[in-house]
């Protein structure tokens, strides 16, 4: 048998690198140029999951179901002549699984806010396939652009309370590459804090004051009634 000189390609023809559950991919090996008759070995990170004789110059197809989150990984093919030591390996493909999202929990460090005052919000799916996409909205109407998140934190965005109006209900929504998933958060408002009038301490001060005039004055009566009342005896 003639030496290989050459490895083998191995290509994706049917499917995508991510994958869901259940969802079948196929694999095309070949090894070119190639004198048939040739055995292709699919390999998923070093352990045999199938092989393949091919007695012609066609490629060798492995289709797969993904039914675990085992199946996804690093795959390689190797080509080599029947009944003879050696091969070449072929290069790597690996495919990815993705997971829905959950959903999103929509939260702020303050849940008052008065006229005048910043305030944060945050958007965060603990379960999802990276990266996942955030969209803040007040009402209908979105309130920022999307946040693309490479990394499992929340998305932040920075709101200025300037009228009434902005005390409405915020939402937030994520999705990522999971197909046709978005998932919607809870509802979230902001109430208006009261706001302490300037005069409100000088009128406690002052009904304390007259509270106490009317107490020394209602303990002064008897030292005043009472020598009142001996001398007229």
């Amino acid at each position: 048998f003639p030496e290989m000189v050459s490895n083998p390609k191995l290509a994706l023809v049917q499917g995508t690198l991510n994958v869901v559950m259940k969802q079948n991919v196929t694999l095309s090996c070949l090894f070119e140029p190639g004198s048939p008759p040739v055995r292709y070995t699919l390999f998923k990170h070093n352990q045999q999951v199938s092989a393949l004789n091919r007695s012609d110059l066609s490629p060798a197809l492995f289709t797969l179901t993904i039914s675990s989150a085992s199946d996804v990984g690093e795959y390689k093919c190797k080509a080599e002549y029947n009944n003879s030591s050696g091969g070449k390996y072929s290069n790597s493909l690996t495919f990815t699984l993705l997971e829905p999202i959950s959903k999103p929990v929509l939260s702020s460090p303050t849940s008052q806010a008065k006229k005048g005052q910043n305030v944060t919000l945050s958007c965060f799916s603990e379960n999802g396939s990276l990266p996942i996409t955030y969209l803040f909205f007040k009402g209908t109407q979105n309130i920022s652009p999307q946040k693309t998140m490479q990394k499992r934190k929340a998305a932040v965005i920075f709101l200025f309370i300037n009228s009434l109006s902005d005390f409405g209900t915020y939402k937030c929504k994520a999705n990522n590459s999971f197909p046709n998933i978005t998932k919607y958060s809870n509802s979230f408002n902001f109430t208006l804090a009261e706001e302490r009038s300037h005069s409100q301490p000088l009128i406690i001060s002052l009904g304390l004051i007259l509270l106490l005039l009317i107490i020394g004055f209602a303990l002064a009566i008897p030292f005043f009634l009472i020598p009142l009342y001996k001398a007229s005896e």
